[in-house]
């Protein structure tokens, strides 16, 4: 039994994690996603999370989703919201990771985990997409950022998908792509620091 509850635990922090690096690329697609999938019956929604599959919650959801898609189109509006959308991705990423812990889960390291792997992630795809469009502003004036808005809004919509029909996958998938990040944010950082250093 404790080992089934472990499991479950480890399956519940994967869907929470890849759920919540969606969020980190678009912060209301995902909740969208999981809430029109649990409306047709395919995807259980966590008890905290019920209010998602209401005609209500979709509408606004979907209102929500399509504003801030296009808004990212938008030439130097989608740098402006960058600072502003940051910390929703984290908020979002906390909430439905905490969510998706099973509710037996004691509720301190419940929202702990929540804020450290939820929020986490989240905060880093925000923040590695963030450094990405500053990148593609500063050496095409912005002209190229739509490819990176296109790429976080297939990136959101796809990780969603994956994570409700094959978290654990989705889950190894996110924890290889922020390891990958911090990687290259520690190879960056020495690059940096021995130039210095030089000069």
């Amino acid at each position: 039994m404790e080992n089934l509850l472990s499991l479950n635990t480890v399956v519940s922090l994967l869907l929470g994690i890849s759920l919540s690096a969606a969020c980190g690329l678009r912060v209301f697609l995902p909740f969208l996603i999981i809430g029109a999938t649990a409306d047709f019956g395919h995807f259980t929604l966590p008890t905290d999370l019920q209010w998602l599959s209401g005609n209500q919650a979709l509408i606004m959801l979907l209102i929500a989703s399509l504003v801030e898609i296009i808004s990212y189109y938008v030439p130097w509006l989608d740098n402006a919201l960058d600072p502003f959308a940051f910390p929703l991705a984290t908020a979002a990423g906390t909430i439905v990771t905490a969510s998706a812990l099973p509710p037996e889960t004691n509720s301190l390291v419940q929202w702990t985990l929540a804020a450290i792997v939820g929020g986490g992630s989240a905060g880093l795809v925000k923040g590695a997409t963030s450094l990405s469009r500053l990148g593609s502003t500063a050496l095409s004036g912005g002209l190229t950022n739509f490819l990176i808005s296109t790429g976080e809004l297939l990136g959101a919509a796809l990780l969603t998908v994956l994570a409700i029909f094959v978290p654990i996958f989705a889950g190894i998938l996110v924890i290889c792509f922020i390891f990958f990040a911090l990687f290259k944010a520690y190879q960056l950082f020495n690059k940096r620091l021995n130039s210095s250093v030089k000069t």
